[in-house]
């Protein structure tokens, strides 16, 4: 080879080098992140971050080999599943101050049990994630109940997963889903890198029904809630926030001869329908036992009632009617049963709905007037007013709604009323007890979301979760005086909405639309969401 060739010959090397790492630095440099070319997750890293469900630990940086903390995992898992950040004002963590990032991502965990604290005030944000608690975290997420007793694991460290572990670590490791190292070793209580997590929940979108699963839209189910002390716009408002479809209206209430006031704003039905909402207006009765006991046990007011109902539906183009007659007499037992037998007829002539509302049957007088299975048989819905489990009247101070009040509440009227014919009401308001020093009842206030919240920021109250009640607890002193109240927000929402789906109940109701506070319906979307999942195969 001569001079020249030799010349051109290395030429043609530099400019292949030149364009070679050109190339390399341009594509480099379209990858979300500097660090992670040379990552074993780099294709799974980019997917992820192009579904807006991993970032970086800053702009241009992933640090795939860096431990992922408990904040950032869990976080993670929740846009996995599409939830949604919730402010809410009530918390037991100290270690989560309100305007950190992961707050409200944390919040959203905890409220539906996919995450717990390290105690009872602490959750510990920035503490990394082992892999046995990475591989509970995601069966959580995922339903998964467990790998099948005794099965084998094949780890060279099986003896060093923790028992609480086990069941999940046998269930991810099933579903290929965590794998060990090249030893055969799970090494369960090492921190799993942030790169080994996105390989992990990449693996959860390969599973085409999971994917499927994760991207549908919530099956539609009722969500009603009741107009109460806001006016037509406040309350259009509030339902436009929420997740209501069905609204109703305290518009009719029944007197003693089967005179019916109507209070029809025909602006609400028009809106309704332009919202895709359906109107079941309400039919009180004002609590009154006497005029009540008058209208049921004559047929000629009862059939007035009646007809003047039917006829409201036809003229304003309602949807259905929610029966609410409260205070009703045991002796108009047979009589209220008349009433919605005919009253369903009628309506179902014009091809509109009927429900009732009941209170949860105690073995008092209170409910003697519901013949259960006779309503559950003419009605279409049978809402059950799951709350006042303690009201004003009582001695005792207690929750208005506890999880057990709800479950037994809930189990006793379906041995009565098939479940595609209850609708579970939760309460959007509650009680504020003040307590005399042997912590007998003084006096009790009822309020609504936003003022209990205010109570607690007031006042500085770090709530205490109780799990079986599936409430918070919260005391202060004013004026030297002891309160104490059993706290709602989408964390025991959540869990009475679970026992609505894991019963197979046909919706919720919500007494009363602005009782709650904003974030309520940030949990409640959750919920819908979450507990409307089946990873199932």
């Amino acid at each position: 080879m001569n001079y020249k060739s030799t010349r051109v010959a290395l030429a043609a090397f530099v400019l292949l080098f030149v364009i070679t790492n050109v190339q390399s630095a341009v594509a480099e440099s379209t990858l979300p992140f500097d660090d992670i070319s040379r990552s074993y997750a780099k294709q799974e890293i980019i997917d992820l971050y192009n579904k807006k469900i991993i970032t970086g630990t800053s702009d241009r940086t992933f640090s795939p080999a860096q431990s992922i903390s408990r904040a950032e995992f869990v976080t993670v898992l929740d846009r996995l599943l599409r939830l949604e950040p919730v402010a809410t004002p009530v918390s037991p963590f100290a270690d989560m101050p309100k305007k950190a990032w992961y707050y409200g991502w944390i919040q959203a965990a905890v409220q539906l049990g996919l995450a717990d604290g390290v105690s009872a005030t602490s959750f510990a944000p920035a503490k990394p994630v082992t892999r046995q608690e990475a591989a509970v975290l995601l069966s959580r997420a995922l339903k998964q109940p467990g790998g099948a007793a005794g099965a084998d694991m094949s780890f060279e460290d099986d003896s060093l997963i923790a028992e609480w572990a086990i069941p999940s670590v046998m269930s991810v490791h099933e579903l290929g889903l965590m794998k060990g190292d090249d030893n055969g070793l799970f090494r369960p209580a090492d921190p799993i890198t942030r790169q080994e997590t996105a390989v992990m929940i990449h693996r959860v979108l390969q599973n085409k029904k999971w994917a499927a699963e994760l991207a549908a839209k919530p099956k539609e189910s009722i969500k009603l809630g009741w107009q109460y002390s806001q006016t037509t716009q406040q309350y259009e408002q509030s339902v436009l926030k929420s997740n209501v479809n069905t609204l109703s209206p305290r518009w009719y209430f029944a007197g003693a001869t089967g005179d019916v006031s109507d209070n029809t704003d025909k602006t609400l039905v028009d809106w309704a329908k332009k919202n895709n909402k359906k109107v079941w207006a309400m039919v009180g009765n004002r609590s009154d036992q006497a005029a009540t006991h008058q209208m049921l046990s004559n047929s000629a007011s009862r059939n007035a009632a009646i007809t003047k109902l039917t006829a409201f539906v036809q003229k304003y183009e309602l949807d259905g009617l929610n029966i609410d007659f409260e205070n009703v007499a045991p002796q108009d037992r047979a009589a209220l049963t008349a009433f919605i037998t005919d009253l369903s007829k009628k309506l179902h002539l014009l091809n509109a709905t009927l429900s009732i509302d009941v209170s949860p049957d105690r073995g008092t007088d209170w409910t003697d007037a519901f013949d259960f299975a006779a309503l559950g048989k003419q009605a279409d819905y049978v809402v059950l007013m799951g709350y006042d489990e303690h009201w004003g009247g009582t001695s005792e101070a207690g929750p208005n709604a506890s999880l057990d009040f709800d479950k037994a509440s809930i189990d006793k009227l379906l041995r009565l009323v098939p479940n595609e014919k209850v609708i579970l009401a939760l309460p959007f308001y509650n009680r504020d007890w003040d307590l005399k020093k042997d912590g007998s009842v003084e006096s009790s206030e009822f309020i609504s979301f936003s003022q209990q919240n205010a109570l607690i920021e007031q006042y500085a109250i770090r709530p205490k979760w109780n799990a079986k009640e599936g409430l918070y607890t919260a005391s202060y002193v004013k004026n030297g005086v002891n309160h104490k109240m059993w706290v709602e927000d989408g964390r025991s929402l959540s869990a009475k909405y679970k026992l609505a789906v894991d019963n197979q109940l046909a919706g919720l109701a919500y007494w009363y639309i602005g009782g709650e506070s904003a974030d309520i319906w940030t949990s409640m979307r959750n919920a819908d969401r979450f507990l409307g999942y089946s990873f199932k195969g």
